[in-house]
């Protein structure tokens, strides 16, 4: 069974400082620690868990993004994943979801052969949760979202449980399916030592076994683990990719600065209390 997962280097939305926005009104990414994008860590885990039970399963990870982004490359090999693909080019800055998903799209087209596409339900830095869903419009397969277990799998369909509201639902269909997870997927393992010694070293390479021509072939496991694909190499159209490619437009941002508000103390007592209710009456935001 082949399993590609896609996954996404972010800002650690956690650690917001005053610096997160540049004098544009953009994100200032400098200033910001990146991360492994939580819920595609869950994505992984359960593509690492298949290839637990069946050996000759095999784990690919895409991911689009700078050359800095091959460090959650990097991470997926440590935890267990086969093979690596970074996706980077110039022409690929400031896409939007239609834009990335497209791009990812031809790098799995150029794989071909797959039974999975794992990805998480969505990246913090956008919380729009439309990649996935899109790559797997672009792929013309079918998809299942907001996922947390896989129940069942076989070679010619999978039964998983996705969350939706109020409780959860059992969706059945067949391969190759595309499926987005949420963290209430199994918790991810950590690295593991031994292939964190074998790897350390590794970087993205052009032109490496394990490229698109061949990504599953016999010799993909003989050369470097990360490949780096740029637009050619996927055989993307450059008019649909990057900012071209993005109909999505920023028209105007605002900078809103949040200031602390007076604080004003209430008696603990009847007449305190009485004095607060009359004050949430008298503004309105009580009656």
């Amino acid at each position: 069974m082949n399993i590609i997962v896609l996954v996404k280097q972010v800002p650690d939305t956690h650690n917001v400082t005053g610096d997160a926005m540049t004098p544009e009104g953009t994100v200032n990414r400098a200033a910001l620690p990146a991360i492994f994008n939580p819920d595609d860590l869950f994505a992984l885990e359960a593509a690492l868990q298949i290839k637990d039970t069946r050996p000759e399963t095999k784990v690919h990870v895409l991911c689009m993004g700078p050359p800095a982004a091959a460090a959650v490359l990097k991470d997926c090999l440590y935890r267990g994943a086969d093979f690596t693909a970074l996706i980077s080019d110039r022409g690929f800055a400031a896409a939007d979801t239609l834009a990335t998903s497209y791009a990812l799209s031809c790098a799995i087209k150029k794989i071909s052969s797959y039974d999975l596409v794992l990805c998480g339900r969505q990246a913090i830095d956008g919380d729009t949760a439309q990649v996935g869903p899109q790559t797997a419009e672009k792929l013309g397969i079918n998809q299942i979202t907001c996922v947390s277990k896989i129940e069942k799998l076989d070679k010619k369909e999978i039964v998983a449980i996705r969350s939706i509201e109020g409780g959860w639902e059992k969706v059945k269909t067949s391969l190759p399916v595309l499926l987005t997870f949420t963290a209430e997927g199994e918790m991810p393992r950590p690295p593991s030592a031994i292939k964190t010694m074998t790897y350390k070293r590794a970087v993205p390479v052009s032109g490496e076994a394990g490229s698109p021509g061949d990504p599953f072939g016999e010799t993909a496991g003989n050369g470097n683990p990360m490949a780096l694909w740029d637009i050619p190499a996927i055989n993307a159209d450059p008019i649909q990719c990057g900012l071209s490619g993005s109909p999505t437009k920023v028209k105007k941002i605002d900078s809103v600065v949040l200031t602390a508000a007076d604080i004003q103390y209430i008696e603990p007592n009847e007449a305190g209390i009485n004095e607060l209710i009359h004050g949430l009456i008298a503004d309105h935001t009580f009656g």
